[in-house]
């Protein structure tokens, strides 16, 4: 069985945690091996059998997840992913949806996707990443989700609402990766001034350390505020050194010192302008930026 890609690429969109998803996979596998030889060859689709088996371990992850978080200490930002995001192209033989409700694989990774949908309760989140994105029907959803398929279907609209609600113009790639690269310059610059300008009127900055680093606890709010916090932090951080990468699918920056990376920064450019920027402190979530990541 070589499920194990897919499976994480599902997992990961539906927890918004890498490592989390590994533990699901974990599980998944425990629970097959832990069936008899009878039992497995009576499966007629494995590979459903394993999607199904790691959408209910999800939502029930998701469920306890939400106690956890409540004891995090400051925000809590999803996982954030390096490299490229093609994990998988899609459920082979799954039902089309609607092309105007199909997110793509690529959408459905970046951190404003990701933390719109940590705002969804988990039937909500499951409905539309198991329909919109791999292609299930409703009626395959139900089974999985436990409900039938008209709530599901309100479950996936539901979702659909809250992410149009969030959702911005899409703004070419060169061009954010345009303006990322300035606003990286402007930093090591410390220029002040053109920071403010990068930024959106709107701009904030969300950061999560989980306790464990030094950073702030709430949201930075304003253009001029988020850049005098960009100009401390690099003031606090001798040898800083930012690195132009991919997160999440789309152009970000990672911040290292001595070569090690201390934190990424997940940027949302919006036309010409930075909107929010999330950045990832929390040293636990950023393993996959030292290792391979396996996905």
């Amino acid at each position: 069985m070589n499920e194990r890609r897919p499976l994480i690429s599902l997992a990961y969109r539906l927890l918004g945690s890498l490592t989390e998803a590994e533990d699901a996979v974990q599980e998944t596998y425990a629970r097959w091996y832990g069936m008899s030889a009878q039992q497995q060859e009576a499966i007629e689709n494995p590979a459903a059998w394993l999607t199904t088996t790691i959408s209910r371990v999800c939502l029930n992850l998701l469920g306890s997840a939400r106690v956890r978080r409540e004891r995090y200490v400051g925000e809590w930002i999803p996982e954030p992913l390096p490299g490229r995001t093609e994990w998988i192209t899609g459920r082979p033989g799954g039902s089309p949806a609607d092309p105007a409700d199909r997110v793509t694989l690529d959408e459905s990774v970046s951190m404003a996707f990701l933390v719109v949908l940590d705002s969804m309760t988990p039937a909500e989140r499951v409905a539309l990443i198991l329909h919109d994105v791999f292609g299930y029907s409703f009626a395959e959803v139900a089974k999985i989700a436990g409900r039938t398929p008209a709530a599901c279907r309100q479950l996936a609209t539901s979702a659909r609402r809250r992410i149009r609600a969030s959702q911005a113009p899409a703004t070419p790639a060169a061009q954010q990766a345009g303006v990322v690269r300035d606003f990286k310059r402007a930093w090591e610059a410390r220029d002040i001034d053109a920071l403010v300008g990068l930024l959106d009127p709107d701009a904030t900055v969300v950061a999560d350390s989980g306790g464990l680093v030094p950073t702030v606890l709430r949201p930075i709010e304003g253009p001029e505020q988020v850049a005098r916090y960009a100009l401390y932090m690099a003031s606090r951080v001798p040898d800083l050194t930012l690195v132009e990468r991919t997160v999440n699918g789309q152009p970000g920056l990672v911040a290292q010192q001595q070569g090690v990376t201390i934190a990424v920064m997940a940027l949302d450019v919006v036309g010409d302008r930075i909107r929010h920027i999330w950045t990832v402190r929390n040293p636990d979530k950023l393993r996959p930026w030292t290792t391979a990541s396996p996905c």
